[in-house]
């Protein structure tokens, strides 16, 4: 088993408690849990804190509609991320009815596209997601980035 740098903790150990504190963002509904720690952005975790986040730091630079998120959000990832539509329109509608963003028709007389604008709870859920995701975001890159020194033994990227 791999030491860490300095004779820290064995890489296992280090994963493993980056891994339990993910799992304490995951929620229990129903009495089941859901998502997996080990899914990064799998799960409740992704939909329910690193999607709303998004869309609502997007909504806060400028009035967008649905398939620009999913546009947005892909080329902010390098493609690393996709949206699928049938996940960001649930949560757009969620998200109004929550009264976190505001939707409006680009042409109110027909159906067209519907853009989104963030509201004064928006931003303040905004903040707070901003405060909560930000430990996640660094767990994740803190253990993909153990595993990756496990496996390479360097922290040189990979072509």
């Amino acid at each position: 088993m791999a030491e860490g740098e300095g004779g820290g903790k064995p890489i296992s150990e280090a994963v493993a408690q980056a891994a339990r504190a993910g799992a304490e963002g995951v929620e229990e509904r129903d009495g089941r849990r859901r998502g997996r720690p080990s899914d990064a952005f799998g799960g409740d975790i992704r939909r329910r804190d690193v999607f709303p986040l998004l869309v609502l730091h997007l909504v806060a630079q400028e009035p967008t509609y649905g398939n620009r998120l999913i546009e947005l959000i892909e080329e902010i990832t390098e493609g690393n991320i996709s949206v699928n539509p049938n996940t960001m329109y649930p949560l757009l509608r969620e998200m109004e009815g929550q009264g976190l963003v505001q939707g409006r028709w680009e042409l109110p007389d027909r159906r067209t596209r519907r853009y989104y604008s963030i509201t004064p709870g928006g931003r303040r859920e905004y903040k707070r997601l901003k405060a909560e995701v930000e430990p996640f975001l660094d767990t994740v890159i803190q253990s993909v980035s153990l595993v990756k020194g496990e496996i390479y033994g360097d922290s040189a990227p990979r072509s």
